[in-house]
């Protein structure tokens, strides 16, 4: 079941995404997105930095959920590995916890095509804050 996603702010609308699953288990979550054509560059596919904030939403998410919205990372280091060219038009994020300390939080995210083809992959080591409520 799709839902809309919670964040409600305007850079996810600009990416389209949507909330798709959270799996508590494995603190992973599943988000969709939409690359608009405004996001290609001349060689055909998504810029690299728009690429990077696909999988940057996906992974701070996963830490949000896992810690029932109360929880945001703020990242250190982010790293990010293009696999193939990331089209525009619909697309599926998965975000995970690896590992969540007091002090520390290890994330990944993939990128997929609708095909399950995966596209690009990325790291984070980020800090444990307070989730921002303002707008």
């Amino acid at each position: 079941m799709t839902v809309a996603h919670a964040l409600g702010h305007a850079h996810a609308t600009l990416m389209g995404v949507e909330f798709e699953s959270f799996d508590r288990k494995r603190e992973e979550i599943t988000l969709r997105f939409h690359a608009p054509d405004s996001f290609i560059t001349p060689r055909g596919s998504v810029q690299g930095g728009l690429v990077a904030g696909f999988l940057d939403e996906v992974m701070g998410w996963a830490h949000v959920w896992a810690t029932d919205q109360v929880e945001a990372p703020l990242n250190l280091e982010i790293s990010m590995s293009l696999l193939k060219p990331v089209p525009p038009g619909p697309l599926v994020g998965k975000g995970r916890v690896v590992r969540r300390g007091k002090r520390v939080i290890f994330l990944e995210g993939e990128l997929f095509d609708l095909a399950g083809t995966l596209l690009a992959r990325s790291t984070s080591t980020a800090i444990p804050t307070p989730r921002p409520t303002g707008k």
